[in-house]
């Protein structure tokens, strides 16, 4: 009724199976763009939390600077000295940067 013959009798497939395409193409540019570098960065920190060592000086994501003091290989916080004599508990994932890298103790 609303629709005519040679209309209703047109592939729909013809005409409309290219229509996936620009929404994979972006599907694809999102990922390249946004996906991947966001995982790649969520690798290095990881990394870089799980190389903490005594003596490091950091900065928190809360903008606190300080030097470990103490790092328990088993726990999810690292002790930081923000000041002379004061001591927190910081939780690793909170754990922006980190400014001053320490050499590693030499065995003897």
């Amino acid at each position: 009724m609303f629709i005519t013959p040679a209309f209703a009798q047109s592939g729909g497939f013809a005409e409309g199976g290219f229509g996936l395409l620009p929404i994979l193409f972006v599907m694809v540019i999102f990922y390249f763009l946004l996906i991947r570098p966001q995982q790649k960065r969520a690798k290095q920190h990881r990394e870089m939390l799980a190389a903490i060592r005594r003596g490091d000086k950091i900065v928190t994501s809360g903008g606190l600077t300080g030097t470990v003091v103490k790092v328990t290989e088993d726990s999810d916080t690292v002790e930081v000295e923000i000041a002379k004599d004061v001591k927190v508990h910081v939780v690793r994932a909170m754990i922006a940067d980190i400014r001053g890298k320490t050499e590693p103790a030499k065995k003897a």
